[in-house]
């Protein structure tokens, strides 16, 4: 992104953002979801696989979670359902970074289940723990910034459908603002 070789960006798992709040295996950094915003590239964020923290074998879990809901996904991978406040904090951390992108900006929540683990009848189904996330992205983010909810899982091939369509038609509009900002210089 930083290089310019995006124009658009569909984000669809921001797991690494509950890493980054627990510890996990996959943090990206702080930085996590930041240079689209920075750069003004149209993006679509979806919160996906936030019901998560990934660690590796399950005795590399860090001692504080060791009596939370886990689930060894693979021998070497271990997931931690996340939790209330754990879902308020990654609600609020995606709304302030969002609020702070230059370029336009969409939210998906896929109501269904954010991993194939969260739905229905799987390892993380908690709805009303991932209505806490999605309550608290609506609350934080700016007005601006439409969010687009889908009673879907966000494994659902309507969902991808949606939220590609969805980029393609923010990419068009800044597309359009670009030419007609240029037109008349």
């Amino acid at each position: 992104i930083r290089d310019g070789f995006f124009d658009g960006v569909l984000d669809i798992t921001t797991t690494e953002l509950a890493d980054e709040l627990c510890d996990g295996i996959c943090s990206a950094g702080a930085d996590r979801l930041t240079a689209t915003g920075e750069f003004g590239i149209p993006q679509v964020v979806v919160p996906g696989c936030l019901d998560m923290v990934n660690y590796g074998h399950l005795d590399s879990v860090p001692e504080q979670y060791k009596n939370r809901l886990l689930y060894s996904w693979a021998p070497d991978v271990t997931l931690m359902r996340t939790n209330e406040e754990e879902n308020r904090i990654l609600g609020k951390t995606i709304a302030q970074k969002l609020n702070q992108a230059k370029g336009k900006s969409t939210v998906l929540i896929p109501l269904n289940g954010i991993s194939i683990v969260s739905s229905k009848g799987n390892q993380f189904h908690a709805p009303e723990i991932d209505q806490i996330l999605f309550d608290t992205l609506k609350q934080s983010l700016q007005s601006h910034i439409p969010i687009e909810e889908l009673p879907l899982n966000i494994n659902d091939e309507a969902f991808a459908e949606r939220a590609v369509e969805r980029l393609l038609e923010i990419i068009s509009h800044s597309n359009q603002q670009l030419n007609k900002s240029t037109n008349q210089q």
